[in-house]
């Protein structure tokens, strides 16, 4: 486990459901996928080292956890607005979902 924060600390990070709206691979990468997500009063694109567990086609429709409120950042050209939270599995990823459908950019708390 790593060292614990406050819960001052957990209430600065804001992750809402965001749902795939499109998905592609990045141009010469192995991992990247890029993401266009409904944040519900947005759309944002994410970045994400998926593609050696999910296909783009897989990812249309699906409801994912995002960190909202994490700084942008470029990769391979791209600017990343978010980060999506999923498992790490002997090193893939495997994504996290609500057991319901919920509206997209509903909060997580």
């Amino acid at each position: 486990m790593s060292e614990t924060i406050s819960f001052g600390d957990f209430q600065k990070l804001d992750i809402r459901i965001g749902r795939v709206k499109a998905a592609e691979r990045v141009e010469g990468t192995d991992k990247l996928v890029k993401l266009t997500i409904d944040m519900g009063d947005e759309e944002r694109t994410l970045v994400a080292g998926i593609a050696d567990t999910y296909s783009p086609e897989e990812m249309i429709g699906k409801e994912i956890p995002v960190l909202a409120n994490l700084e942008p950042k470029n990769i391979r050209g791209i600017e990343s607005r978010g980060m999506i939270l999923a498992v790490d599995v002997d090193g893939r990823a495997v994504l996290l979902h609500p057991d319901k459908e919920v509206p997209a950019g509903a909060k997580i708390v």
